[in-house]
């Protein structure tokens, strides 16, 4: 009987930390332009319209096709959602420097910042990419994913259509 109501008590504080998870707000941290300039994520805004916020790193193959799968259907998506899409790229010192020219050469039209610090990658939880979070308008985690595999995107879209039709 005590393993019993051990297993609930158990199960009851991971549905708790699961909830919790899902409602996290985006925390307040700074990140980098790819011009240098820091930037505090209390900055981030889309005028109350979703965000997709996306971690990615440039020697990840799965977080480039991703942000190019995404990157063709983008203008769409905006038109019907207004959402903004906000890549965060987690490369370090090493690969810092190849962000810059990846994302001129692929002609990816997102705000693009560097978390070289790790901090809002570990205040969100990421411990891989692609990791993609959709945000509401009040910045709150309401999806995300983890890895990409082709028509991932599908999903996202179909996410942020049902978030804009809620009152």
């Amino acid at each position: 009987m005590k393993v019993l109501s051990s297993l609930g008590i158990l199960f009851f504080a991971l549905s708790i930390s699961v909830s919790a998870q899902q409602s996290k707000t985006l925390p307040t941290a700074t990140v980098k332009t790819l011009d240098g300039k820091t930037v505090s994520t209390a900055t981030f805004d889309n005028n109350g319209k979703p965000i997709i916020l996306s971690f990615w790193a440039s020697w990840c193959r799965p977080c480039i096709k991703e942000l190019s799968a995404i990157a063709d259907l983008y203008e769409d998506w905006q038109d019907e959602t207004g959402v903004k899409l906000i890549a965060i790229s987690i490369d370090d010192a090493r690969t810092v420097n190849n962000v810059r020219p990846l994302v001129s050469a692929r002609g990816w039209d997102f705000e693009f910042y560097l978390d070289s610090n790790s901090d809002l990658r570990r205040a969100m939880g990421v411990t891989n990419v692609p990791h993609t979070f959709i945000l509401n308008g009040n910045k709150e985690v309401v999806f995300q994913h983890t890895n990409y595999t082709e028509g991932s995107e599908k999903e996202l879209i179909k996410e942020i259509k049902s978030l804009i039709k809620k009152p």
